[in-house]
């Protein structure tokens, strides 16, 4: 085992096509661990990364993919993940167990939207990155723009380490401000570093560069600011630990440059994840330990503290479950037991392997810091394992809600046994994608992000499990919410022979504001035993479930607040079924007083066109209902930021491109939920009203 201050757990994320995986490959190939790059788009074999037949058909990357490589004596954890919204997922549990990121950008795009979301996202878990603009070889790249967006729209202390000599055709190499030297890339593939004297046509800008790296970095260390006053030049081997102890703790982006796909710069964004990402023991990370009320505990990455470790990934295959677990301390070892906080139940390890990609390596044990995979383990994504003497739990990983929905079924009534096996496996795979079966008619009804992520669930249900099916047209997935206080006084009396039923709620129904996280919040005011404290929970139980299904049209109830205020019982007929009853019909009999509205998704998108074709999209948006909130030009091209309901956005990648003649490109990612316009909730509760008729016929 590597000593632990000598592992790099990093994250590759971007938005799409920022060359990512790419990036992936080149670091793959210098670090040795392939000896032939491969490529993401242009034939071949594909990238390593993107194992999935459907990854090299459709050039993206669809699951994260985990891989160790060796550089500078270091080991590092190396997660590609996908660029794709509907598969935010992936980076989302990449975040969670990682210790640095590099975030690739794009020298020409810039920080686009899913920039903006996996930022997001490393600031949800407080992730230090490193900043990589990447396709600096291409027309229209500018490096300074990129930098100034970083700080701009990210909000973050960009502070250039480097400075690319020429940009486009023109690019020859890097100037390293922090070295103050020229870096060459030489032979067919980059593989030969030669370091050299700046050329003189560069000497001015590395110069004013350096004064402005210098600048930054001593607004943080005491120390430089001294020697700058005193006007001492600072050696590189001053300068590492300060860019480190910043970068470590995010008060700084050193920002680096290069193109991945013509070979420049790569190998030495891979000497700064070693010198300035964080390792295990620069990272402090906390539990709940269940035993003591759920009191915050601090990991330590001591390899013979009692083992803490996390699932974050699963991935069902025909020998068992394959779980990336990362170790958060103590040490885990083949034929180990472990017990799953969650269910409180003990597994045995059989099979520990470390993962390149698709290919596994069995190991026999690995220490705090390591990702490494247990094969044959069941257990959900963002489970802890702990030693047998622990019960701590680790924050799980965040999902966000489905809004997209689709019926499926099976072309031949003999393959619904391979649909449900299918089914489940994505379900247990991916916390965004959610199965379940329409009550009324019986249907299995898929949800998830996203158009692409549902297509791609379908082609694999066709390929990985040679089953045919047919399904249904997208279907928006609405909510509902009151939009004013309303009371209930709701008795439930049955009598019917022998004991009865009796159950009586008093209460009334608030709107929660849009901004509260919360979607439900049950309040008990109930005092004096009016209805006993064994009831309080069955009426909590009740309101719950009249929540789920809406009596306006079927929809989840959403931001509301259910206070219960008083009630009576009966020593007799009073049961936990009996106040389960009266909570349900007195949520429905005060909720159609608290004037309910239906709620529709609301997706944020961000459109690239050319400008001369700006008035068409824009004029199409609005005619989409939505609301352009903003718009920049980068020369020839505009970028459109606008709120567009989720329901007039089905067709709109082929309607956006025969507006464009094909040349404008769009990403969407679910934004907020946003009260619908009196016309499309009528129209919502007419269409839900006709599908119940419908289906109560067919019974």
């Amino acid at each position: 085992m590597n000593p632990i201050q000598k592992i790099r757990n990093i994250g590759i994320s971007a938005h799409i096509d920022s060359g990512k995986t790419t990036l992936s490959e080149r670091i793959l190939y210098y670090s040795g661990r392939i000896h032939k790059m491969g490529e993401v788009h242009g034939g071949g074999d594909g990238a390593t990364m993107d194992h999935m037949e459907l990854e090299k058909e459709r050039g993206i990357t669809i699951t994260s993919a985990a891989t160790t490589v060796d550089w500078l004596d270091h080991q590092i954890n190396l997660i590609d993940t996908p660029g794709h919204v509907d598969f935010t997922v992936e980076v989302e549990r990449s975040l969670r167990v990682l210790d640095g990121a590099v975030l690739v950008l794009c020298g020409v795009g810039g920080v686009q939207s899913q920039s903006l979301t996996v930022d997001r996202q490393m600031k949800r878990y407080n992730v230090p990155r490193i900043a990589f603009i990447n396709k600096l070889d291409r027309a229209g790249a500018d490096p300074a723009r990129v930098v100034g967006e970083i700080e701009t729209k990210l909000g973050l202390e960009a502070v250039p380490i480097q400075l690319p000599m020429g940009v486009e055709t023109e690019m020859q190499g890097v100037i390293d401000l922090v070295a103050m030297e020229a870096v060459y890339f030489d032979g067919e593939k980059g593989q030969n570093i030669r370091r050299a004297e700046i050329p003189a046509e560069f000497k001015e800008a590395a110069d004013r560069a350096r004064h402005g790296m210098l600048d930054a970095l001593s607004l943080y260390d005491d120390q430089l600011m001294e020697m700058m006053l005193e006007e001492k030049e600072p050696t590189a081997e001053q300068l590492h630990p300060i860019i480190r102890r910043l970068t470590i703790g995010r008060e700084i982006v050193p920002v680096m440059m290069g193109t991945a796909f013509k070979n420049k710069g790569v190998q030495l964004l891979m000497d700064a994840v070693v010198r300035y990402l964080p390792s295990p023991l620069d990272r402090v990370y906390y539990a709940k330990d269940n035993d003591n009320d759920g009191a915050e505990v601090t990991m330590t990455a001591d390899p013979d503290a009692p083992l803490v470790a996390m699932a974050f990934k699963l991935v069902d295959e025909s020998f068992g479950q394959l779980t990336y677990t990362r170790i958060y301390q103590g040490t885990l070892k083949k034929n180990m037991n472990l017990t799953n906080t969650r269910e409180r139940r003990s597994k045995r390890i059989g099979r520990l392997v470390r993962m390149h990609a698709n290919d596994r390596q069995d190991i026999d044990e690995a220490g705090p810091g390591d990702i490494v995979a247990m094969i044959g383990i069941d257990c959900a994504t963002g489970d802890t394992f702990c030693d047998e003497k622990l019960s701590y739990s680790l924050e799980s990983i965040y999902t966000a809600p489905p809004v997209i929905s689709l019926a499926i079924q099976p072309a031949k009534t003999s393959d619904r046994d391979k649909l449900a096996k299918a089914l489940q496996r994505f379900h247990r795979e991916d916390p965004t994608f959610h199965v379940h079966t329409d009550k009324d008619t019986g249907e299995t009804i898929i949800s998830g992000l996203g158009e692409l992520q549902l297509e791609v669930y379908v082609e694999r249900i066709r390929r990985e499990y040679k089953c045919e099916v047919t399904v249904g047209a997208p279907k928006v997935t609405y909510k509902e919410a009151p939009t004013r206080a309303a009371e209930f006084n709701y008795k439930h009396k049955k009598q019917t022979g022998g004991s009865g039923q009796y159950g009586h709620v008093v209460g009334r129904i608030e709107p929660l504001p849009p901004e509260e996280q919360q979607v439900y919040v049950f309040e008990n005011k109930i005092f004096g035993g009016r209805i006993p404290i064994e009831y309080i929970p069955s009426c909590d139980k009740g309101f719950q479930w009249a929540r789920m299904n809406g009596p306006l049209a079927g929809y989840e109830v959403v931001r509301v607040k259910v206070v219960l205020e008083d009630g009576s019982y009966h020593d007799v007929d009073s049961s936990d079924i009996a106040f389960q009853l009266a909570a349900r019909e007195g949520f429905k009999e005060g909720y159609l007083d608290a004037k309910p509205a239906i709620l529709e998704p609301i997706m944020k998108i961000e459109i690239e066109t050319p400008s001369h074709k700006q008035g068409d999209v824009v004029g199409d948006i609005n005619r989409r209902r939505g609301i352009i909130m903003n718009t920049e030009n980068k020369g020839e091209v505009t970028i459109i930021f606008a709120d567009v309901p989720l329901s007039e956005m089905f067709g709109y990648a082929t309607d956006l491109r025969s507006q464009t003649q094909g040349r404008a490109t769009f990403s969407m990612e679910f934004g907020y939920f946003k009260q619908a316009p009196r016309d499309v909730q009528e129209e919502v509760i007419e269409r839900a009203r006709k599908d119940k008729k419908e289906k109560q016929a067919a019974k």
